[in-house]
């Protein structure tokens, strides 16, 4: 419409060639386009920005959220599940039904600190398990054996479900610099075919003014 308004709009060019003519009516529409277009991202710099740095910025909080993980201090909240990690160590002291209750105190916060340090290094080391198979048996009654083979299991569920979580995390960040990307092409797609649009516009309304 800014094209065919700046063609139709000038005055008369006189003993002026029909090349000419048409090349000042393309040029009076390409810039009839471009001052829209400046006047359009003026008024929506935001929008445009957070569609072009979308996947941006979800590659840089799933990175943060992998860091922050690999601390320890917040492994809890890497699997979007407040108290995830508690659940794990509590339900490695869980008593046997047959055993009578007893008043020692499960070291929970120290089996929480060995998990979150060693969760992203792989396997639990031996030493590790050995101990907390030991505090577990302690306060369960389980066996030795038995203990270390619930730590492990206990252990490897933690693991997977991070690992799920962080999986998830990544597809979704790679879907999201896709989708900025492709929202990125077809806005410069969008804005060559509105410059061409316009210059083309300014070229007729120019013939109906000349006309």
């Amino acid at each position: 419409m800014g094209g065919y308004v700046a063609g139709r709009l000038r005055t008369k060019w006189v003993a002026v060639h029909t090349d000419e003519v048409y090349f000042r009516d393309t040029a009076h529409g390409f810039v009839a386009w471009g001052v829209a277009s400046l006047a359009t991202a003026a008024l929506l710099t935001s929008a445009i920005g957070s569609i072009i740095g979308a996947g941006v910025e979800a590659g840089a909080t799933v990175a943060s959220g992998i860091a922050t993980t690999a601390g320890g201090s917040e492994t809890t909240r890497s699997v979007n599940e407040p108290g995830s990690m508690d659940y794990f160590v509590d339900s490695l002291f869980r008593k046997n039904l047959n055993t009578p209750p007893t008043a020692t105190t499960a070291p929970l916060s120290e089996v929480t600190r060995i998990f979150m340090y060693t969760i992203r290094t792989g396997p639990l080391p031996t030493e590790d398990l050995r101990y907390v198979g030991h505090l577990v048996a302690q306060s369960t009654g389980l066996s030795q054996q038995e203990a270390e083979k619930r730590v492990t299991d206990t252990y490897t569920r933690v693991q997977t479900k991070l690992n799920t979580a962080q999986t998830t995390a990544r597809n979704a960040a790679d879907k999201a610099r896709k989708a900025s990307a492709y929202a990125a092409l077809w806005l410069f797609i969008s804005l060559l075919i509105g410059a061409f649009v316009a210059s083309l516009a300014a070229t007729y309304g120019g013939r109906q003014r000349d006309a």
